[in-house]
């Protein structure tokens, strides 16, 4: 698995919208943060504009990412926002430029769809805060500072308390290549030879607004489709935007780690990252190392 080179001084970035359509202050605002990375922020052609809940049609969505990916001068792409929409690009999109060229792609909920094509290609990326989170926390935010080290070579070490889990969290050591991101979405590319399962992996899970019970069937998904007998370690983050069903036989967190008592590989709760604040980058197809102990949860890439 290839990483991209670690962004310099000037580096060329561009920002798109692969997705859903997002305000322009808001890409603006990111623009502003890359800036004072030391970076050239620009913006694509059709990064703003307004098809429905689209940010343009097929396209144009297409040919901003394809222009980004096929440009080797282009050291970062960042992507503004998820929402719906990548999942029309993925069999039009040609990868062999970035391919001869790797660079780093940064987003996460619907851009899980671009992190698992990425992976199947053997480059690595970043799964991260996206332009709302830029906008709204600027430079000093704990996620767009962890999110400017990683891509300017740092290495990744998080040391987590885990008190509130503690009793569904298994302990445990895994070491493996990290993969997965938005449940949903991720559970949408099974069967469709981008969703690869590396042997001993580290499968990272988070969602929003998905029912309890939508869960449990994805969850469920994954156990059918094998996934559970290949993998070395399991990283649940958060799960936000729901309520709890009273008519379910447990709570959601709970339900999940019921369908994985089976297995013996580490697991933890409440890792944060996913559609929350506190959105802690890592990369995906990298190899990592996650320690689960008695009230702390370390993850190393």
């Amino acid at each position: 698995m290839k990483r991209p080179p670690s962004l310099r001084f000037n580096d060329r970035a561009v920002i798109l919208s692969p997705a859903g359509r997002i305000d322009g202050c808001v890409v603006q605002d990111t623009a502003a943060v890359l800036k004072s990375w030391g970076l050239c922020p620009e913006i694509s052609e059709n990064a703003l504009r307004d098809a429905g809940c689209f940010s343009g049609s097929v396209e144009q969505r297409l040919s901003d990412l394809q222009k980004a990916f096929d440009d080797p001068e282009v050291r970062l792409v960042f992507c503004s926002r998820g929402g719906y929409g990548t999942v029309h690009l993925l069999g039009k999109l040609n990868f062999s430029g970035i391919r001869r060229n790797p660079k780093w792609v940064v987003g996460y909920s619907d851009i899980t769809i671009l992190h698992a094509a990425l992976q199947s290609c053997g480059i690595a990326s970043l799964h991260g805060p996206m332009a709302q989170h830029f906008s709204d926390e600027g430079t000093e935010d704990v996620a767009v500072r962890y999110t400017k080290n990683i891509l300017e070579g740092q290495s990744v070490r998080y040391s987590i308390p885990a008190e509130d889990c503690s009793l569904l969290n298994r302990k445990g050591n895994a070491g493996g290549r990290l993969f997965g991101g938005n449940l949903s979405v991720f559970c949408s590319l099974l069967g469709s030879g981008y969703a690869g399962i590396p042997r001993g992996g580290i499968l990272f899970i988070e969602d929003v607004g998905e029912s309890p019970y939508r869960v449990d069937r994805m969850i469920h998904q994954l156990k059918l489709a094998g996934v559970f007998g290949r993998i070395g370690g399991l990283i649940v983050g958060r799960f936000t935007g729901y309520e709890e069903d009273g008519l379910m036989y447990a709570p959601l967190r709970e339900s999940i780690r019921e369908a994985v008592d089976e297995y013996d590989f580490p697991v933890c709760f409440d890792f944060p990252a996913g559609h929350v604040k506190l959105n802690f980058p890592m990369i995906m197809g990298a190899a990592a190392v996650l320690k689960v102990e008695e009230g702390f949860i370390l993850f190393r890439q």
